[in-house]
């Protein structure tokens, strides 16, 4: 596997629960497949102009600070769309070495643009906290968001969003748009959320990989908690806590979404390398994940940044 850090090396909690989420992966298959060796590489193209390798067999591009286009000039967005263009030849094979891409946030940005679906663009304001997510139809048939049906909830914190869906360029690729803003489309804002890019690319603006201890981290900082109550109001913060601490709420998208993608795309390539299958996540991951982190009144202390690094504006 291959973790793409597009957090340009700022501090942040997404890359330990990116880790967590491998490491339940890893351990998972080898369960199943005992002696198969499973290695976890990770490249942070941003700041280091590394490349992508072209080697591996499931790719997670994460989110990051800073727009979508700062880019446009520097190799290394250059060598991302060379990566894009691998991927999505690569992974139309039929043979056991089939590739695969789930992207977040930042990364779900790069993707929207490169495939062209719909258009990327600057918020009027930050959109940031545990936020309803709402599938689509084809959303609720997709195996990525199916288990939460018309609803899910999830960490938000971005300042662009993908609007005005391309629909013929999608229908074109073969994939679907999976989840949105608001249910009507437009009520709660226009944003698109998820999509199925076709041949195992697939990508949501929200954060599924974060989980309480990561948000409460982020809760803890005054500044934060002070934002969010300025913006959304006391009634809808303590909401937020209140989520924060239901079972089927972020525990549920921390356990489920992610994970679930990487079992489907270790079963295709189990079916083409013969190894063994492994089972989808399912209500006792929910669980687990749910009991092994603080509750909002274990809040964790503020963390500061280390004193080199700037401070970061994503989870």
């Amino acid at each position: 596997m291959c973790l793409i850090d597009m957090n340009a090396g700022h501090a942040n909690q997404a890359m330990r629960c990116f880790r967590q989420i491998v490491a339940s992966f890893f351990d998972r298959v080898q369960r199943a497949n005992p002696g198969l060796g499973c290695t976890l590489v990770e490249v942070s193209p941003r700041d280091t102009s590394a490349p992508i390798p072209r080697d591996c067999d499931i790719y997670i591009g994460s989110g990051g600070p800073g727009s979508p286009y700062d880019g446009d000039s520097e190799g290394w967005f250059v060598d991302w769309n060379d990566f894009c263009s691998f991927l999505l030849s690569e992974s139309r094979r039929d043979d056991a070495e089939k590739k695969a891409l789930f992207g977040v946030c930042y990364s779900f940005e790069l993707l929207v643009r490169y495939f062209a679906v719909a258009d990327v663009s600057m918020r009027d304001s930050r959109k940031f906290g545990v936020m309803p997510i709402y599938t689509t139809t084809s959303g609720q048939r997709h195996p990525l968001l199916a288990p939460f049906r018309d609803r899910l909830f999830a960490f938000e914190h971005r300042n662009w969003e993908a609007v005005d869906l391309k629909e013929d360029r999608l229908h074109a690729l073969g994939g679907a748009l999976l989840a949105q803003e608001s249910r009507d489309g437009h009520s709660k804002g226009r944003a698109l959320l998820g999509f199925d890019f076709g041949q195992g690319i697939e990508a949501v603006q929200f954060h599924p990989e974060a989980d309480r201890a990561g948000v409460m981290s982020w809760v803890a900082r005054p500044e934060q908690a002070a934002a969010f109550r300025a913006t959304y109001g006391e009634m809808t913060y303590q909401a937020m806590l209140r989520t924060l601490d239901d079972p089927s709420r972020l525990a549920s998208t921390y356990a489920l979404v992610i994970p679930g993608f990487l079992a489907r795309r270790f079963n295709v390539l189990a079916e083409l390398r013969g190894y063994a299958s492994i089972e989808q996540p399912d209500r006792t991951d929910v669980m687990k994940a749910f009991e092994a982190e603080p509750s909002p009144s274990q809040a964790p202390p503020p963390v500061e940044p280390p004193p080199a690094k700037r401070p970061s504006v994503n989870l």
